[in-house]
């Protein structure tokens, strides 16, 4: 571990006063992938939640009480959408849903800008590296009899600076682009499932179970007060 550690530290101080910029974006980097693959992995668990499907048979059933009660968890945001339009059918059926989900997204969307930003940056970084790297060198040129030393240290501050910002914009673009993926994904099941309760709403009214009525009932009696 102390030769890695080494190693690495010489790389680093060798790579020139650029490398300081560049390891701010490698930990920026390295807390967004972990921040977002945390919260993706809670976001699989409340996706595959069996309270969902039991949340359809209810409200198909016509039992608008206990679909209710299935979707008061607030963690689960596809059971939080779907309490949403239970709760505010008199309103808006489908828009407080759709109203919700949009927040869900958006949460889903968070610091995605980061890694977006830094994917960009960092390769921009490294080429500033580079070029102050080659202005050492020819700077060096001709000046004493080291200079030899001096532009090869000149030229290795440039590659180790061009190399570092392009693995870190690496390191971003797979874990962003498969965020992207997941976000798409998310976005579609949200919609799926509004759709979903949307249909089986219909189909609970036309035997004779009111939705609309029974979210004015509630509303009747659990006013919200006034601040």
């Amino acid at each position: 571990m102390l030769v890695v550690a080494n190693v690495a530290a010489d790389f680093f101080n060798r790579g020139g006063v650029i490398m300081w910029p560049l390891l701010i974006c490698l930990v920026m980097s390295f807390v967004v992938i972990v921040e977002r693959a945390l919260w993706w992995a809670t976001i699989s668990r409340y996706e595959k939640s069996p309270l969902i499907t039991r949340v359809f048979e209810a409200v198909c059933a016509g039992d608008f009480d206990e679909a209710e009660k299935l979707t008061s968890n607030p963690r689960n945001p596809f059971l939080r959408t779907l309490h949403k339009g239970l709760t505010q059918a008199h309103l808006s059926f489908l828009g407080s849903m759709q109203l919700e989900a949009s927040g869900e997204v958006e949460k889903a969307d968070r610091r995605l800008w980061i890694l977006a930003t830094l994917i960009t940056l960092s390769p921009l970084l490294g080429l500033l590296g580079t070029v102050t790297g080659i202005m050492e060198s020819f700077h060096a040129i001709g000046g004493e009899e080291l200079a030899i030393v001096k532009v090869k240290g000149g030229i290795a501050e440039a590659l180790i600076a061009t190399a570092s910002g392009l693995a870190i914009a690496i390191l971003c673009l797979l874990p962003y682009n498969y965020f992207n993926r997941r976000l798409a994904h998310y976005r579609a099941s949200l919609e799926r499932a509004i759709n979903h309760v949307e249909f089986i709403v219909e189909s609970a009214r036309y035997h004779g179970h009111d939705l609309e009525l029974f979210a004015r009932q509630r509303a009747l009696a659990n006013p919200v007060p006034k601040a």
